[in-house]
């Protein structure tokens, strides 16, 4: 069974960092070690981000629900992972998802403040932080990008990459057909061909009124591939 240290040295933002740092940081900052139980709830949408949040053992269901509950998207994060680890700081510190736990979840918690302190005490803290938020920056871009230009299969791709975290599984969008094409922007023989096309390529599957996401690398891919042919 891998130690405290082994788990928290393949955390994302703690990656790269050396055991003896690891235990330094462990003696100066305070860890919340928190288990949970099938089912219960861990974050509530809403929720002030006033922690870092980590998943440490096993694994958690996350769900965002825009206002009107029309549109929701689902994926399932396994340890190690992080809980929007960039809504820790800026205009909007409040969690986007609300979080349950499959089966019995193990979740370590940071405070802002101890986590600041943290960032500030090694350069390798500060870059795996600020790395985070340049990804999700950047794939904000990409998508505008897609969301005006592109094809059904990358207006789909940017929704998913911007709703969901790197290995995130069991991914889902719920939504009623006819909306997803007043939200995408298609016909809907168009939005039908494409998800026709998607199925086929074994990106997705669906029913009348959810889309079964196969693979996230694969639609980052698509996103990615499409910015080099613009080019």
């Amino acid at each position: 069974m891998a130690s405290m240290f082994e788990l928290l040295m393949e955390l994302p933002l703690f990656q790269g960092v050396t055991r003896s740092r690891i235990e330094q940081t462990v003696g100066q900052a305070k860890f919340n070690f928190l288990k949970y139980p099938q089912g219960e709830t861990i974050i509530r949408a809403g929720d002030p981000c006033q922690y870092l949040t980590f998943v440490i053992s096993g694994s958690v269901r996350s769900t965002i629900v825009n206002a009107n509950n029309r549109f929701a998207v689902g994926q399932t994060l396994k340890a190690p992972a992080v809980i929007a680890p960039d809504f820790l700081f800026g205009r909007s510190t409040c969690y986007p998802c609300t979080v349950e736990a499959i089966g019995t979840v193990g979740i370590l918690q940071i405070s802002k403040a101890d986590y600041i302190n943290i960032l500030f005490s090694d350069q390798v803290f500060m870059f795996n932080y600020l790395n985070t938020l340049s990804v999700n920056a950047q794939k904000a871009l990409e998508g505008i990008l897609s969301l005006t230009t592109g094809q059904i299969d990358e207006r789909i791709a940017f929704w998913i990459i911007a709703l969901t975290q790197p290995g995130s599984t069991d991914i889902t969008l719920s939504c009623r057909k006819r909306d997803l094409c007043s939200l995408f922007g298609m016909q809907r023989a168009a939005f039908e061909a494409g998800l026709i096309s998607m199925k086929e390529r074994g990106l997705l599957d669906y029913t009348g009124k959810e889309l079964f996401i196969n693979n996230r690398a694969a639609l980052l891919n698509l996103l990615s591939n499409s910015g080099e042919d613009a080019e």
